[in-house]
């Protein structure tokens, strides 16, 4: 990340004559807005003092010694920097948040080292800039692509890549072209052999026999028998090659998919991961396999009729050209157009695809609150907006297509009259005529298409630029060169570590704590206090930005995640079951579990006999979600997925929540033989579930406050003191186990 920019020679020369000879120049970053309108300021740090700096003019300068509450504050689209100096908030200056947030976070922890400590190194940050140099858009998330600035032949070489095993097959429609190239200018010649020799020869020739007319005949059938076996082999291998592409593609992108990280999956709707997944997929293999031969035998057929163009009668030539400059410049406004259109298209119809998978989703949600009709509503609101752009966009291309095609074939009038006029002088033959007009024909095809390819190249790019958005994002959890595999004993160490979902928004700060084998610790503290974050941490579902979790003394980002997570069982908090058997769900992290190990884990985890009771017992098929079970049911069903993996690290994420009292004790007493030997991390809302934890880790408000056991932390009588003392007022918790505890 940049944190020192080059100033303007008018704004380094008033820092120069402001700032003494002995200050160290540390930072430089812009800021956006002074006084309600839009500048280009930059904030100038030197290890003793902070210039603002616009058009030459030092507007502020602050000592850092006596600073102190350095501060950013987010607002609509911009934040404000404040400094506190002698007991009175300054506001620094005003900037846009997208661009220079995460700039101003390290700036602020930079500024707290300087005014606690004479500090003369510069804090760095390696996090890639988020945005464009040429355009100064946004670069797709972890990526450093650019929608409007990439580089167009960049993507044909790296779609020509992924094409390896499968080229000769994807050539053949290519090879099928050049003999179509060639078919196209030998038949016209031999048609006019027909005409001038045998039909309609010129006066003082003489005509042709019936044979050879017939030779002509067989030769002009057997070149078009010839073309079309060609054309239905070339169909047969499209067809192979095209699907065979397509699976490819497919494969590489969904392999892609399931190596990115949570967070990275996240920022997408399941909708449109689906669409770049299917309907993109096919958008690119429609192109390559149809289009891309299409477009190559129009090129060559168009240089190739030239040239002959120029053999044959150059002035008929130069004709066909007069109308084709106001062409090119009509196709060149039209593709720009296109472009546009295309990308506002795709982005709508992407929207329509999020809101029906958002609906379905939570169907139950809006059936609950009766919102069917703002729904219905919602979406045919969205629904009209894609269909009013695409009917403009149409009505755009109807429009224009018969303006250009017509511009265009302006040349062919001028051929035919010219040509007549020496078909009257009987300067030329009919058949060469015919000939002429032919290959103009040739010459005019590639010239009208251009009209129609910009659609379908813009098409491609715009579902080519979207599927290697996914191919080139980086995950940000990944495995180094050669990770470790380990047989975990169940120690974890949490090392003073910091981690925000946004790096300069932290989440948890400087947590640590120590966990040893077999030891059931519950981790508790208001909503948002940071317990999910820091289960999803150990799991390395996220990577800390600073500090470090090992497990058994080893940093769990030298471990490979295939063996992190084959030695871990969780019941996270939102129970999801996959469409199929309660067999295959309870089997899904252990697929060669026998029949036996499944009935014993649901024995453990109480779901047996309920599940005994279903008509089809084990076989029964639990439908999308888990939704034909309550609740209860699922939880007890996701407890069992969890015991039949054999962890050796439990992770229970508020396991009982969703449970009635009665089977909460049941699951409590299975949970009981469980963690034997296991190392358990329990998050739970009801402080009673926690019972049996050895010790307690109480955040707040992304720290740990306290740590210890049940009995120890009512003792001191902090915030878990408190949490129990309120609960029991609502009777969630019996108050005998405080009174026993303390």
């Amino acid at each position: 990340m940049k944190l020192r920019y080059d100033l303007p020679d008018a704004d380094r020369a008033a820092l120069e004559a402001a700032a003494p000879p002995d200050e160290i120049l540390m930072y430089a970053v812009p800021y956006n807005i002074c006084e309600d309108r839009f500048v280009k300021g930059f904030l100038v740090i030197t290890d003793k003092t902070i210039y603002k700096l616009l058009d030459g003019k030092v507007l502020l300068t602050l000592p850092i010694e006596g600073c102190d509450d350095f501060r950013v504050e987010v607002m609509y689209g911009s934040c404000g920097f404040y400094i506190r100096r002698n007991g009175t908030t300054v506001l620094v200056c005003q900037f846009i948040s997208g661009r220079n947030l995460a700039r101003y976070s390290v700036i602020l922890r930079a500024l707290e080292i300087l005014s606690e400590q004479h500090n003369t190194t510069p804090i760095t940050n390696d996090l890639p800039e988020r945005f464009c140099p040429k355009c100064g858009r946004p670069y797709i998330n972890n990526t450093t692509i650019c929608p409007y600035c990439m580089d167009k032949l960049e993507v044909y070489r790296k779609l020509f890549a992924m094409t390896k095993g499968l080229r000769w097959m994807m050539c053949f429609p290519f090879v099928v072209a050049v003999f179509s190239v060639i078919i196209s200018f030998v038949v016209p010649w031999i048609e006019a052999q027909a005409v001038n020799r045998y039909l309609e020869p010129l006066s003082g020739t003489p005509k042709g026999s019936i044979a050879g007319f017939i030779l002509i005949v067989l030769a002009i059938v057997s070149i078009d028998l010839f073309q079309r076996a060609l054309s239905a082999l070339q169909s047969r291998i499209t067809a192979v090659s095209g699907e065979r592409f397509i699976m490819m593609l497919k494969n590489i992108l969904y392999e892609k998919l399931e190596s990115l990280s949570l967070s990275a999956l996240q920022r997408q709707s399941t909708g449109d991961l689906m669409g770049r997944l299917n309907n993109d997929t096919t958008v690119m293999k429609s192109f390559v396999m149809e289009y891309l031969p299409v477009i190559f035998v129009q090129v060559v057929s168009f240089l190739v009729a030239l040239i002959v163009m120029l053999v044959i009668n150059p002035l008929m030539c130069f004709f066909i050209f007069v109308p084709v400059p106001l062409a090119v410049f009509l196709i060149v406004r039209f593709w720009r157009n296109m472009n546009l259109r295309n990308r506002r298209g795709s982005n709508l119809t992407g929207k329509v695809n999020r809101q029906l998978q958002d609906i379905f989703a939570g169907i139950r949600v809006v059936k609950a609150f009766g919102q069917e009709d703002s729904e219905i509503e919602r979406f045919r609101e969205k629904s009209l907006k894609s269909a009013n752009h695409n009917e403009q966009t149409e009505r755009f291309f109807d429009t224009f297509f018969p303006i250009v095609t017509f511009a265009i074939r302006l040349g062919s009038y001028l051929i035919l009259l010219y040509g007549n006029v020496l078909l009257f002088r009987g300067e030329m033959a009919l058949g060469t005529l015919h000939q002429i007009n032919a290959y103009a024909a040739i010459v005019y095809t590639p010239l009208v298409s251009m009209t129609a390819i910009p659609r379908h190249i813009s098409n491609f790019l715009t579902s080519a630029s979207k599927v290697f958005e996914i191919l080139e994002e980086t995950p940000e959890v990944s495995d180094i060169g050669l990770p470790i595999d380990i047989r975990m004993e169940g120690e974890i160490a949490i090392k003073n570590i910091t981690f925000g979902y946004e790096s300069y928004n932290p989440v948890l700060t400087n947590v640590s704590a120590e966990i040893h084998p077999g030891e059931m610790i519950g981790i508790v503290g208001h909503s948002g206090s940071g317990k999910s974050t820091l289960i999803n941490l150990i799991m390395r579902l996220y990577d800390v930005n600073a500090g470090a979790i090992e497990i058994d003394g080893v940093n769990i980002k030298d471990i490979s995640q295939e063996t992190l997570r084959s030695q871990m069982g969780v019941v996270l908090q939102e129970t999801f079951l996959f469409a199929g058997s309660i067999r295959d769900n309870i089997a899904y992290a252990c697929p060669s579990a026998t029949d036996e190990m499944i009935i014993e884990a649901a024995r453990t985890a109480n779901a047996h006999d309920f599940i005994m009771d279903l008509p089809q017992g084990y076989n029964t098929i639990v439908g999308a979600g888990g939704f034909s079970l309550s609740g209860g049911e699922r939880q007890r069903i996701a407890i069992a997925r969890a015991i039949i993996h054999n962890p050796r690290i439990l992770i229970l994420d508020e396991a009982t929540a969703a449970l009635d009292t009665e089977t909460e004790k049941l699951i409590q007493d299975a949970l009981q033989k469980l963690v034997r030997g296991r190392t358990t991390l329990a998050i739970a809302h009801r402080l009673s579930t926690l019972r049996y934890a050895d010790r307690l880790l109480v955040l707040d408000h992304g720290k740990v406050a306290e740590f210890g056991t049940h009995a120890e932390l009512l003792e001191n009588k902090g915030i878990y003191y408190k949490l129990v003392m309120a609960q029991q007022k609502m009777g969630a918790m019996p108050k005998i186990e405080a009174k026993t505890a303390s």
